[in-house]
């Protein structure tokens, strides 16, 4: 079971900043209060970790520009303060972490880039690649193209979506409050600090308070959402006091800060269990003895050498079944090339894709991590 004790083993983290830490009272972004999470999220990078940061932001910083008072309620105007106050979101965070010596990137995304699986798998292969290469993601809704994300959607759900996505095993939401109460502190001085619960103990909804700011999208209801969504990939998710100056550096620690929520399941069981609940087969692929061994023995990525038929007409990021020589399933997964490429390169070595397709998404067929056994 997940506890503060494993956090300082811990290397791969989404990060969450809400609208509220970031402005000065609705006046637009504050690039003062940024500079303490920077200097530690640059410490626990050149330590070997793994950030993606997730921020809002935007929306408030274009209403600034604007100068507009109030939060607008008219789609096409959210989409344009969101499309106006990116840049200057972005800017901050890229002079501040250049500054420390280290690149960002910016990564915006919809809800249907993680719906769809080959976008789910491009994002994924993109996002690891980003982190490889010892940059931070900054990750932020595609407000100005998506329509529900900005009626219905909150950054604390994309990053738990993030969380999934890129195998997180933290996900920390910094927030305008200490953590999670047993009640509404703003109305009982004297209501308790909760320092850890179980992400399926029944009395988190009750307890789950609203948002204090008119500016961002999301209270404690949307955070407790945010980690079940997260913990269905085994991470554990901490609602943090995002005004403290130190709150990641004590983290990382292992020390009591905030509220933590706990994952029922291990975050390799939790991943399998969550793709196996999501997958409906498109396709099949046979393959040879040794990549039945290879899948069921060893627990290694599907290859294409080891590939002897490929049947449907399936997609890049769709599911295909993968069958012995005598036709019984033994896994199922996320195939990285559609049907017509599989055709093309079945048996062959990952080494000769280039010269066979033109170019080359992925060395295995399948990934390890994105395959069930079954």
């Amino acid at each position: 079971m997940f506890s503060r004790e494993r956090i300082p083993y811990t290397r791969r983290w989404v990060i969450k900043i809400g609208s509220a830490l970031l402005t000065r009272d609705g006046a637009g972004l504050d690039p003062g209060v940024l500079e303490p999470w920077v200097e530690q999220m640059t410490a626990r990078r050149k330590q070997g970790h793994h950030l993606v940061l997730v921020s809002s932001g935007a929306v408030a910083q274009g209403m600034a520009r604007m100068g507009w008072r109030r939060r607008p309620r008219a789609l096409h105007e959210l989409q344009a303060a969101a499309a106006i106050g990116q840049m200057g979101l972005i800017r901050a965070y890229e002079d501040a972490f250049a500054g420390r010596g280290l690149h960002t990137a910016q990564v915006l995304l919809t809800r249907d880039d993680l719906a769809n699986r080959e976008r789910y798998l491009n994002a994924r292969s993109a996002l690891r690649t980003l982190l490889s290469l010892g940059v931070i993601p900054v990750v932020n809704e595609n407000d100005t193209v998506a329509t529900d994300e900005l009626r219905f959607g909150d950054n604390d759900t994309l990053a738990a979506l993030v969380a999934n996505l890129i195998d997180a095993e933290l996900l920390i939401l910094l927030t305008d409050q200490d953590g999670l109460f047993e009640a509404d502190p703003r109305l009982n001085p004297q209501a308790r600090l909760i320092d850890q619960l179980r992400i399926d103990d029944p009395c988190l909804d009750q307890i789950a308070g609203g948002s204090r700011s008119g500016l961002g999208t999301g209270g404690m209801t949307t955070k407790v959402r945010a980690a079940r969504l997260a913990a269905r990939s085994g991470c554990a998710t901490i609602i943090a006091p995002g005004r403290s100056s130190d709150s990641l550096a004590r983290i990382e620690r292992g020390a009591q800060v905030g509220t933590l929520l706990i994952p029922v399941q291990e975050p390799q069981a939790a991943r399998k269990q969550w793709l196996a609940g999501h997958l409906a087969v498109r396709g099949r692929l046979t393959l040879d003895d040794g990549a039945v061994r290879a899948l069921r023995e060893h627990g290694r990525s599907l290859l294409a050498v080891g590939v002897t038929g490929v049947h449907g007409l399936f997609k890049r990021g769709e599911v295909v079944a993968c069958v012995d020589r005598h036709n019984h399933e033994i896994a199922r997964g996320l195939v990285n090339y559609d049907a017509q490429h599989m055709l093309l390169i079945q048996g062959r070595n990952s080494g000769d894709f280039e010269s066979i397709l033109g170019f080359i998404d992925d060395q295995e067929v399948i990934h390890r991590d994105n395959l069930v056994l079954l």
